[in-house]
């Protein structure tokens, strides 16, 4: 690839706000973001863990990173997160929605409670984080952002009820969007990760046997690395995607393939 080429995937003088950002997929991301040359803010409701990783990709790219704390589920706490990023770092040109959870069980027992906690961290904080975030970069007429779902928004498995209407709904906010937005310079774009060595995932990883049923059914035989999660983040922020919005990417080993 040139050196021309490369410079498309170039992040140098772009600023991102990565929710969830202190651990699993959304650190991963913000590593490679940084390591593009962003600027990057971490947020999550655990600041100590995000300024961990703020000051590892400082002394590790050189590169400014900062870190905020806010619950995502709690729409003021969000405007609020918006308002002091801007006030902090000058633009937001990235916006990375990460912030999720899984409550598993059937749908019987299931309470209103964890209901409501996944659809809010999973689904109701993307669209808190779009609205707060909307109107800048439409004044810009610039901006990314990318949504993390799953492979469970258009496939599903027993027990993940809350967590497979949550993901199709986050597809579902990353069409409209792209329509909404497209005119603005804006795009929309959602990652669906398979599986990966997540926290998310420590009852399968812990259960050998739940494991090894994974595996199998994954088509490149393994699960997933979380720099390979970066990579495709790093894609779709990047000048090399201007022409792609609306856009589902499955990072899935090729499981939904079949």
């Amino acid at each position: 690839m040139s050196h021309a080429s490369l410079q498309m995937f170039s992040l140098e003088g772009k600023t991102a706000l990565i929710t969830g950002g202190s651990k699993g997929l959304g650190k991963a991301i913000a590593e490679a973001f940084a390591g593009a040359g962003a600027t990057v803010c971490l947020a999550s409701r655990n600041l100590e863990q995000c300024q961990t990783v703020a000051a590892e990709l400082e002394n590790k790219t050189g590169n400014r990173a900062i870190a905020l704390a806010a619950d995502v589920t709690q729409s003021e706490q969000v405007d609020r997160l918006v308002q002091d990023t801007l006030a902090a770092l000058g633009q937001i040109d990235i916006l990375v929605n990460n912030a999720g959870v899984n409550i598993r069980g059937d749908i019987t027992g299931y309470s209103d409670a964890d209901w409501m906690t996944v659809l809010h961290t999973n689904l109701s904080s993307a669209f808190f984080c779009c609205r707060a975030v909307g109107a800048h970069m439409i004044e810009r007429k610039q901006g990314r952002v990318i949504n993390l779902a799953s492979m469970i928004g258009t496939i599903s498995m027993p027990g993940r009820v809350a967590y497979a209407s949550s993901k199709a709904g986050l597809l579902g906010l990353t069409r409209t969007l792209a329509l909404e937005w497209g005119s603005h310079g804006i795009t929309v774009n959602a990652i669906c990760p398979g599986p990966f060595a997540t926290e998310m995932n420590l009852p399968i990883i812990n259960n050998p046997e739940l494991s090894a049923s994974f595996t199998s059914r994954i088509p490149v035989g393994r699960w997933g690395q979380l720099d390979e999660i970066g990579a495709a983040a790093l894609y779709l922020a990047s000048e090399a995607a201007g022409f792609t919005t609306g856009a589902t990417l499955f990072v899935d080993g090729g499981w939904t393939a079949q």
